[in-house]
């Protein structure tokens, strides 16, 4: 093998950067040419590429979202669409690709390794939704970005006695909401894994205020309800404690990646050269037990995420 590329698709995540800087600066090392792909799958299809260097990644490893950019690409999925993608392949010479992304990111690396292009996949989204691996990069950047919103909310909170919902990303995994909600102290963690009771719910927030508690701070995944705002005015109603919602949004993707999501992505970004250097395709980078493992990628895809029902628990019984 001598020319790889690599290219971020899909929703940004932090620890990205720290990713592609890896892959580039391993590649070369190992006297690979690497080249980078803008904007996804469809910079592959447009032929949007340049050769990357050392030079090309420097000061990055800090930065959040991507230098490569990002972008959702339909056209990617229809079969004139794909045969562009190989055509450009084959116009640039690239051998092997490293995607970085979530699951439908997966799906097109699979794609091309079954049409026999040397793909390796990194798994780079907040949601923490990849089943295969303990993380994902960017999710530990992410909740403790939510975590640090908390500790804003509960000051404020405090000082008018107020319930607090705070809606997190993580449509279809609770992760960022029930691993923020446990370090944060929250009082309720509503995710969409499990049925929730708005009863239960106000039941906490009364029992805390007869304990004397200044606040309550309850973590709500969005999507689980239709309309957090009436969420938010049906607690106030139930509990007669004044409720205000704060919607994180696109601040959860953005900022400095942790030293963790650092290395996560510098460790997957090593490995993923020398599983290309091994000749190997077809791959999906995790972490299982601070080692990291690859695993076949349409297995990986296929893999069911499930709550890590231990964490939740023991979020409820510290919420008591």
């Amino acid at each position: 093998m001598q020319k790889i590329g690599v290219l971020t698709s899909g929703g940004d995540s932090p620890g990205m950067n720290a990713a592609i800087r890896a892959v580039v600066r391993s590649g070369l090392y190992f006297g690979l040419e690497v080249v980078g792909i803008k904007n996804g799958f469809q910079g592959l299809i447009k032929g949007d590429i340049e050769v990357m260097n050392s030079r090309s990644v420097a000061d990055i490893i800090q930065r959040g979202g991507t230098i490569l950019k990002t972008a959702r690409c339909e056209e990617f999925k229809t079969e004139e669409g794909f045969k562009k993608a190989l055509n450009v392949i084959k116009i640039f010479g690239i051998e092997g690709i490293v995607v970085i992304g979530g699951d439908g990111s997966f799906n097109g690396a699979e794609k091309l390794s079954k049409a026999g292009i040397a793909t390796m996949g990194l798994p780079g989204t907040i949601d923490n939704d990849l089943a295969y691996t303990d993380y994902t990069i960017g999710f530990n950047t992410a909740v403790n970005t939510v975590l640090y919103a908390i500790g804003n909310i509960r000051d404020t909170s405090s000082s008018h006695d107020r319930a607090n919902i705070i809606e997190v990303m993580g449509r279809r995994c609770g992760d960022i909401a029930l691993y923020a909600g446990l370090a944060g102290g929250a009082e309720s963690i509503i995710i969409p894994e499990l049925n929730f009771s708005i009863d239960e719910v106000c039941k906490k927030i009364l029992q805390g205020k007869s304990r004397g508690k200044l606040q309550s701070i309850i973590i709500l995944a969005e999507g689980v309800v239709e309309n957090a705002r009436s969420l938010e005015k049906e607690i106030e109603e139930k509990t007669g404690i004044e409720t205000k919602l704060t919607i994180l949004g696109h601040i959860q993707r953005g900022g400095s990646p942790t030293a963790f999501d650092r290395l996560l992505a510098s460790r997957m970004g090593g490995k993923a050269i020398e599983l290309l250097m091994q000749k190997k395709s077809g791959r999906a980078l995790g972490i299982k037990g601070n080692k990291i493992i690859d695993m076949d990628i349409s297995e990986a895809i296929a893999m069911k995420k499930e709550l890590n029902n231990e964490i939740y628990e023991l979020a409820r019984i510290l919420s008591t």
